[in-house]
């Protein structure tokens, strides 16, 4: 896995802007290192190899996980910052996603941006794919190496596209009775430009479970490694997958299969939550898939920096802090919450996240362990079962038992598992899906935001509306 982190460090010279910037037509025929053509990259191990590793890469763009798709546009829905730009009068600007703006917000155009960075990784790993059938058998030779990239490749496909279908697909999943059947987004399995379906929302679920479930038979291999002080953290690795299949499983409505999974991923993967998050604030050691990002303190400077003078960083003002985690006075029992995750400014009443400030590792988490003791506390029947999972996570966070959580029914229990996604989540994207598969209509700590169902689905493209779809299911898929 060193090999892998080198390639990272060595690669984001070259990859990015050859992946990022060129049109849908020119990423299948040419190596994103060197311009040369793809037979020609994958005439060897090491240009497979290299190819996942520009993808993992192309996941870390600010368009993607290093932004929009994490704790940039998608926790500044949620309203989990005070950070406004300039020229904006009124917060709710944010969720005005039909008007282009040359300031402000701008998120039309982030959201747009997103879509084509989400697609163009997914076209890439078609691409890998689709030269794995070709040559993968005679240039890998060993089978446990090119089970691994295809393994890996699909389920950053299918990782993609759950995501694209959460951001552009149906509010409320498992309540909405319109919902399955929604036409939402293309699932895309070629490796060329050519225009593919939206699919219903159940049909796209269906493809995702697909490709994980072969992504999982193709890593299992490793089913019994831990993943504690391990590299594969930097990789959708076996753990990760079943992690992520919870994760599916669960908004789905699966609850079964979701508590299933969810309890194969504690008790194999190696990893425990952790009672202190010093030199640690965004919790690694608890990573199940997390993206390495070279130089990331530099990278992403203009929102995580710390200093004096706040004009475009992510902070949150100490009223709004304390209402987040929970905070009385001067005691913060939740490691969450205190100086060894957030940088607190007296003087300004404002607070910033270490989470990418301080981070050693230099990595973005995408799937972390307390997910799974969530999904296990919100889809197990028995109450007291249910509060048993919410506890154990609470309790390694710093509070102590005579605070547990003592909810008798649903509304009690979600109203449990709000207050700990928005703390345990704070600054990685996921509290906006929490409210959205739940259909709030409101944030519990910004009373001045009403949220809708047209707040909470992304608008295709412009340019994905005015050139069309294909209209049924007959095109290559």
């Amino acid at each position: 896995m060193k090999r892998h982190n080198n390639a990272i460090k060595f690669l984001s010279l070259f990859l990015i802007g050859a992946f990022l910037f060129s049109s849908c037509s020119d990423w299948f025929d040419e190596s994103p290192k060197t311009d040369l053509k793809a037979d020609k990259m994958f005439e060897n191990e090491e240009g497979f190899q290299n190819a996942l590793t520009g993808i993992y890469l192309l996941l870390t763009s600010a368009n993607t996980y290093a932004g929009n798709m994490s704790f940039g546009l998608l926790d500044q829905l949620a309203q989990e910052y005070d950070y406004v730009p300039d020229g904006v009068q009124d917060i709710n600007a944010i969720y005005n996603y039909k008007t282009s703006t040359t300031n402000g917000y701008q998120s039309k155009q982030k959201i747009t941006a997103s879509w084509q960075a989400m697609y163009n990784v997914i076209a890439n790993c078609n691409n890998l794919i689709k030269w794995l059938d070709k040559r993968g058998t005679t240039v890998v030779t060993d089978e446990q190496e090119r089970n691994m990239l295809r393994g890996e490749a699909l389920a950053i496909r299918a990782f993609c596209h759950f995501d694209l279908l959460r951001a552009w697909g149906p509010w409320n999943y498992r309540n909405n009775a319109k919902a399955a059947a929604t036409e939402t987004i293309p699932y895309r399995t070629v490796a060329d430009n050519s225009k593919q379906p939206r699919l219903a929302a159940k049909e796209v679920l269906n493809r995702i479970e697909k490709d994980l479930l072969a992504a999982r038979d193709l890593l299992a291999y490793e089913k019994d490694v831990k993943l504690k002080g391990s590299d594969r953290r930097y990789r959708f690795n076996y753990h990760a997958i079943t992690a992520l299949l919870a994760r599916v499983y669960g908004f789905m409505g699966a609850q079964e299969k979701a508590v299933e999974l969810a309890k194969e991923v504690i008790s194999k993967s190696g990893l425990e939550l952790q009672t202190t998050n010093q030199n640690d604030p965004i919790l690694f050691s608890e990573c199940i898939c997390g993206l390495n990002m070279y130089q990331m303190e530099d990278g992403l400077s203009s929102r995580w920096a710390i200093g004096d003078k706040f004009t475009t960083q992510y902070v949150i003002s100490q009223k709004k802090f304390d209402a987040l985690f929970e905070v009385s006075g001067s005691r913060r029992d939740d490691m969450r919450s205190k100086t060894s995750a957030f940088y607190t400014y007296d003087t300004q009443q404002l607070a910033l996240s270490k989470k990418y400030n301080t981070n050693q590792k230099e990595v973005i988490p995408l799937i972390r362990l307390p997910e799974m003791y969530y999904i296990l506390c919100e889809f197990t029947t028995d109450n007291e079962r249910s509060r048993s999972y919410l506890n154990y996570v609470r309790n390694r966070r710093g509070y102590s038992a005579a605070l547990n959580e003592k909810y008798t029914d649903m509304a009690g229990r979600l109203k449990a598992l709000d207050k700990e996604y928005r703390k345990e989540y704070y600054g990685e994207g996921q509290y906006w899906y929490f409210l959205k598969a739940h259909g709030y209509t409101s944030i519990p700590y910004a009373a001045d935001i009403t949220l809708t169902e047209e707040r909470y689905v992304f608008p295709l493209p412009d340019a994905e509306v005015q050139y069309g779809w294909v209209e049924s299911e007959t095109a290559s898929n």
